[in-house]
């Protein structure tokens, strides 16, 4: 598979209610992204609330993502567990209906040893019928894929990619440097903030949550960054301080990210509600007029 490069965004999942997808909220939002010219999408990441829906509803988001992509930009999807064969499943299905590539945390509860994660990201990418994205997210599975424990990875035919979510430049660099005789392997930045910075290091691109509200900007910011553009990736970089500072700030708690992107795309008029899973509910009326307050700010248009 050719190396995917650019923005990539983790989509979120639009849901009406618990396990019942927004269908036309989902079809608005693939082409907005495609439209805006993002160069892949993926699904059922943090962003996805994958760990938030069941199965069932996973396997149906996948489905009908792919059918609605039709082949125009790559699909990436999330096959994080707990369990090995129900992350293996997931990733026949993402393979039946088109994906072209899956991508998995650690599994997390009892935190793997470096060892342990080597033994089972090779098992996984052995059974994966497609290839396989490592995900490095510390602050939700508790532990951190080590930069030698990349690299190690990295030697298996079907371990193609990383995205990191840590926030850590130095990682990243460290990433960089290890992986530098490893030019087909990726490497994507998660936190949007450090995308700029990041592709100018050599990184492939971001996998960027504001994409789903603003796909064009995120777009922009890796054309400026692979370019080289320090003035014009100064100039957007303040526009995503703009997104990140509001939008993704509101309220006090672990998700208020995820809050503020979903509640930002239904007043964009995106999808038809910002619904989230229990234990999760999305905001009341008075972190929604801050959040629309935020849209009108940076100039978008408040349905």
């Amino acid at each position: 598979m050719k190396k995917i490069q650019g923005i990539i965004p983790p989509m979120i999942t639009p849901l009406l209610g618990e396990d019942t997808i927004d269908r036309k909220g989902a079809e608005q939002l693939v082409e907005r992204m495609i439209a805006g010219g993002v160069h892949a999408l993926f699904l059922l990441g943090t962003t996805g609330e994958s760990q938030s829906l069941s199965l069932a509803c996973r396997y149906e988001f996948v489905e009908l993502v792919c059918g609605l992509v039709a082949g125009r930009v790559p699909v990436l999807v999330g096959i994080t567990e707990t369990s090995l064969t129900e992350s293996v499943k997931l990733a026949e299905k993402a393979k039946e209906c088109g994906a072209a590539g899956v991508v998995a945390a650690a599994p997390y509860y009892f935190a793997p040893s470096q060892q342990e994660l080597i033994d089972y990201y090779t098992a996984l990418a052995d059974r994966s019928p497609l290839p396989l994205y490592l995900y490095n997210m510390p602050s939700h599975v508790k532990v951190f894929l080590e930069a030698k424990t990349v690299a190690a990875l990295a030697e298996h035919p079907n371990i193609v990619g990383l995205k990191d979510s840590s926030a850590n430049m130095n990682y990243f660099a460290q990433l960089t440097y290890l992986l530098r005789e490893k030019p087909d392997f990726a490497l994507y930045v998660g936190p949007e903030e450090l995308t700029g910075e990041a592709v100018l290091m050599g990184a492939d691109g971001g996998v960027n949550g504001g994409a789903n509200m603003f796909p064009e900007l995120y777009v922009a910011m890796y054309n400026a960054a692979k370019a080289h553009d320090i003035e014009k990736v100064k100039e957007l970089q303040k526009q995503i301080m703009a997104i990140s500072t509001t939008i993704y700030t509101v309220g006090k708690w672990g998700s208020s990210y995820l809050k503020g992107v979903k509640c930002a795309c239904s007043l964009l008029g995106i999808i038809s509600d910002d619904f989230l899973p229990l234990p999760y509910k999305k905001f009341e009326a008075e972190e929604r007029a801050k959040i629309a307050a935020a849209l009108k700010a940076i100039g978008a248009e408040v349905k």
